[in-house]
């Protein structure tokens, strides 16, 4: 059993539009861009990065807006739901702030004893609220939200699986324990993780695969402190049988990607060197910045590229 692991690193989704997501995600949620720049493998499509005020692991969402793309079909073999850590108390702050700001999909439930708010994203993503008592991350607050009801990071990410096995043993080798199970639900977690330790598996053998599109996860990324931890698990998910892929810089952390037994697409991506290597912290997600490789394009991507209205979002 691996033991590298921390939790969560990012989430990364797909968007049609980049004005949309942006103002979303710092407007209506409260969080910080910490960084503007592009896919590493279509320079022409944003990649937008969502957070703290450094972009913390465990706190970042991800995004790549592909202009015109469908929507996606939600279904099995993938993250159905992302789930953000606020305070105990804070549901009735964004309950009203949601429907005041038009969100879809809103939903109160309770699982596993936690209170919770399901909301939709822009593009139908599915999201919840869940209000937790002992989570001391750092928030980053601003544009009405404020320190007592401020999201604090990822709580868990849900995944839809039509069968719950290998990848439930998938998660055990990685360092997780299942710690409870209730109206087909699993939860998986880390003993003393980063805030961001907690997986839940939804059983859906009857729901057709999804078809991914905006809206949908393209993958999640877990957590290590550094890259001789990432290559410990590197090479024991090769002995073990996992086709993973070489490591790659992806300038604000080193990255390696598998395919799940249940279909989902997990990356393993370094805590270094983090968002604040070509920014200081006071200007992070501001300006646009680009892969070595794709830095002769600028004029280009400057012209082409959806111009992101107001800042990357201001502390309180």
């Amino acid at each position: 059993m691996l033991n590298e692991i921390r939790g969560l690193h990012h989430v990364t989704s797909m968007a049609a539009d980049a004005r949309e997501n942006n103002r979303f995600f710092t407007d209506t949620l409260g969080l910080r861009r910490v960084k503007k720049t592009v896919n590493f493998d279509a320079p022409d499509v944003y990649h937008l990065y969502y957070g703290d005020e450094v972009g913390t692991p465990g706190s970042v969402m991800t995004y790549f807006p592909f202009p015109n793309i469908r929507r996606g079909r939600p279904g099995t073999g993938e993250v159905g739901k992302t789930v953000f850590a606020v305070p105990q108390g804070a549901l009735p702050f964004w309950k009203e702030r949601f429907q005041k700001m038009g969100v879809s999909g809103l939903k109160e439930e309770e699982l596993f004893g936690e209170k919770r708010l399901h909301f939709a994203g822009p593009d139908g993503d599915g999201f919840a609220l869940v209000e937790t008592s002992d989570d001391d991350r750092q928030p980053w607050t601003g544009n009405g939200v404020g320190d007592d009801v401020a999201i604090r990071g990822f709580h868990s990410a849900a995944m839809r699986l039509r069968d719950d096995g290998a990848t439930g043993e998938l998660l055990k080798f990685m360092g997780y324990s299942e710690i409870e199970a209730r109206d087909g639900v699993k939860r998986f977690a880390i003993d003393g993780g980063n805030g961001a330790h907690r997986i839940d598996i939804e059983t859906m053998p009857n729901i057709a695969h999804a078809d991914q599109g905006a809206g949908s996860v393209h993958h999640i990324a877990f957590a290590v402190d550094n890259r001789d931890s990432q290559l410990a698990v590197r090479k024991a998910l090769m002995d073990t049988g996992y086709q993973v892929t070489p490591v790659i810089d992806r300038d604000y952390f080193w990255a390696i990607y598998f395919r799940t037994p249940g279909g989902v697409l997990f990356e393993v991506a370094t805590n270094e060197p983090g968002f604040e290597r070509d920014e200081d912290r006071a200007h992070l997600g501001e300006a646009l910045k680009l892969p070595r490789q794709h830095a002769h394009l600028r004029p280009y991507l400057e012209n082409t590229l959806q111009k992101i209205d107001g800042a990357a979002g201001a502390a309180a």
